[in-house]
């Protein structure tokens, strides 16, 4: 694991390592893919130095979205978030979603505001 990662994230790679000799997935490459799994998941939750940094610069892509920190968030917690938010809002976040992540169950949450 890289330096910077949380002891969450640390944890998380360790049982993966464990999971994968367990089940003699990956022989000789566990260590390997438990990071790759655990980096992908570190980026798409802007847990690297470059998401940080951008963050922390004002370049983050989600800066100027309706609901703060956008990217770090998952569907349910977005979900709960939309109550509130005008059509324009709703609008702005669906376009943002498609053109970045594309989650399906998110877009369609999306979609059933702006039709409701």
């Amino acid at each position: 694991m890289p330096r910077g990662a949380s002891p969450e994230r640390e944890h998380e790679y360790k049982e993966l390592v464990e999971e994968f000799k367990h089940e003699h997935r990956y022989p000789g490459r566990e260590e390997e893919v438990a990071a790759r799994i655990v980096n992908k998941q570190r980026a798409e939750h802007g847990e690297t130095r470059a998401a940080e940094q951008a963050e922390h610069e004002g370049r983050s892509p989600d800066r100027g979205l309706p609901i703060p920190h956008y990217d770090h968030l998952d569907v349910d917690e977005i979900e709960a978030k939309l109550e509130g938010l005008d059509e324009r809002d709703l609008e702005q976040l669906r376009d943002y979603e498609q053109g970045h992540r594309a989650r399906k169950t998110m877009l369609e949450a999306l979609d059933r505001r702006l039709e409701g």
